[in-house]
């Protein structure tokens, strides 16, 4: 059976290795800024002690960041839920908008979040360029062979 659950601090040296796993490093760029898991909050999806999907978050200013959402078993509901769940906090936390960047390639992320109801809300082009320069392990070409260039920032309004 599924359950959703926190993200606790037990949970941090499982998280650094999730994110090693699907995002091939510890610290996410984003905006030029280096994000890693420390102090995140968020939620995990878990069948036994198997993780099946992760949510991080940052709050601030009136507003809730998703800084990584992975499902590991496409197709089943997770990602929806652990969006919802994300909304479901930032609502209660006051926010006024739950937001979050992908990249110009991620054709897959845009139709999911879209559907979900988020919204175009700014191209930050070139953003990758100066973000490799900060992390240069970032590919040059991503998904379906598109060059990797931009980030797309979506929201939704709360």
């Amino acid at each position: 059976m599924r359950t959703i659950r926190p993200l606790g601090s037990d949970d941090l040296p499982r998280l650094r290795q999730f994110w090693r796993e699907r995002w091939g490093d510890e610290v996410v760029v984003l905006r030029g800024l280096i994000v890693r898991p420390d102090g995140l909050e968020g939620f995990v999806a878990v069948e036994g002690d198997d993780w099946i999907g992760l949510v991080t978050l940052m709050f601030g200013d009136g507003e809730c960041e998703i800084i990584s959402i992975d499902s590991l078993r496409e197709g089943r509901g997770i990602g929806g839920a652990l969006l919802e769940r994300a909304a479901q906090t930032a609502r209660e936390r006051g926010c006024r908008r739950l937001f979050l960047i992908t990249t110009n390639d991620n054709l897959r992320a845009l139709a999911f979040y879209q559907k979900r109801g988020f919204e175009l809300a700014a191209l930050h082009r070139g953003a990758l360029n100066e973000a490799r320069k900060i992390k240069p392990s970032i590919p040059l070409i991503g998904e379906n062979g598109i060059p990797l260039r931009d980030e797309i920032e979506l929201e939704m309004l709360l």
